[in-house]
């Protein structure tokens, strides 16, 4: 009935209108009481949303900007139904999607990595568990090029990448953390040429998805669920200060380093889950070893370092790895508990009451791997 009813309205439209079917939902604040839709026109043109908690819709925003790529954010007043939504741009429309309000009673969050080089579809399984949220820790994509150099605002494999999963982005609001592959705009080649391979600043990244702060790191809490995600830009730290170099530095005198400290100084929250995309170990050891102990602050940390699933040990705090495409070498963290050569990603499951949170690492068949589970952290709890 809606898909007619969509038709029919294509009809008044007109004949030029066309469907927009490139949608996804993430966050540009720091809290889950806005979303921003995007999506991407064939010519440019104004940006419209409408939605609400039923089919009918009945709440629309406009932003007059004409524009082929589309930003637009609207307030989550409500938890525990379902938004129904459609987006407009000059003739062209898409169809009315769902996604899902908050909850306020168990809160699921998927987190994945390497969707670049998966050799099985992914997002089918992630779906299957019915997240309220997506993250990933990095590399979304196998380059921004291919095989040639491209401009650094060249986001065309993001957009590749979202249509190839795009019932599991327009229904799912989602945070990526970056990885090297997000910004690679020409080869690397066996040794570091004169330019510079990856584009620090990560330009098309940052312009195709709306996230929170700098975009480059950020944060996301979700109160209800005592929750707070942060993100960090770890990735082939080896090449820094290299034209290999694909990250902001993590030096205690750069910008990444006070941020974070700052950052996990003032959080509050009984669960803080850090997310990168660097080999655990070689993060544990930066800095004279001060990286870990500022992220054994927190409850976890998650990376897409490897192409395999781990959980490793470190004074009672836990590392993981995870990778949809899991079947590479894999890189045993030296703290190694469980290590699994499977596609798989992480399944978080938090509670209210008691506040408790469930971690578990999965396979793309749904069977778990690994399963542990955290309790509240205590205020300025750190584990070396």
């Amino acid at each position: 009935m809606i898909k007619l009813a969509f038709l029919l309205f294509l009809t008044c439209l007109g004949a030029d209108a066309a469907e927009i079917e490139r949608i996804w939902l993430t966050h540009q604040t720091n809290a889950p009481d806005k979303l921003v839709v995007n999506w991407e026109s064939n010519e440019p043109g104004d940006s419209v949303v409408e939605f609400g908690v039923t089919p009918a819709l009945g709440e629309r925003i406009v932003r007059e900007e004409s524009v082929k790529l589309h930003h637009l954010e609207i307030p989550l007043a409500q938890k525990n139904v379902t938004y129904h939504y459609r987006v407009r741009s000059g003739l062209d429309a898409s169809a009315v999607n769902t996604f899902k309000g908050y909850p306020s009673d168990e809160l699921r969050v998927a987190v994945v990595a390497d969707t670049g080089y998966t050799k099985q579809p992914w997002a089918p399984a992630v779906q299957r568990e019915n997240p309220h949220l997506l993250l990933s820790a990095g590399d979304h994509v196998p380059a921004l090029h291919s095989g040639q150099p491209v401009a650094r605002e060249n986001f065309g494999a993001f957009s590749r990448f979202v249509g190839g999963s795009a019932t599991l982005f327009r229904s799912t609001p989602w945070l990526p953390a970056l990885g090297n592959h997000d910004r690679e705009i020409r080869p690397r080649g066996p040794k570091p040429p004169p330019e510079p391979v990856y584009d620090i600043e990560a330009t098309a990244f940052r312009e195709f998805f709306a996230l929170p702060g700098d975009e480059w790191h950020w944060h996301f809490d979700v109160p209800d669920f005592g929750v707070r995600f942060v993100a960090l830009d770890f990735s082939h730290l080896s090449d820094m200060g290299t034209t290999w170099q694909t990250c902001h530095p993590y030096a205690r005198d750069g910008v990444q380093f006070g941020w974070y400290r700052d950052l996990m100084v003032a959080s509050r929250q009984p669960f803080v889950i850090t997310i990168y995309n660097e080999r655990n170990a070689t993060v544990r050891g930066l800095e004279g070893g001060e990286w870990s102990r500022m992220i054994s602050q927190g409850s976890l940390a998650i990376t897409g370092f490897g192409y395999f699933g781990e959980r490793a040990e470190v004074n009672g705090f836990s590392f993981y790895n995870t990778s949809v495409g899991g079947t590479g070498t894999p890189y045993a963290d030296p703290k190694s508990a469980v290590l699994k050569s499977e596609d798989n990603f992480v399944l978080l499951t938090f509670r209210r009451a008691p506040a408790q949170l469930r971690v578990e690492l999965k396979n793309l068949n749904g069977e778990v791997l690994d399963r542990k589970e955290f309790s509240p952290r205590r205020e300025g709890e750190s584990k070396p």
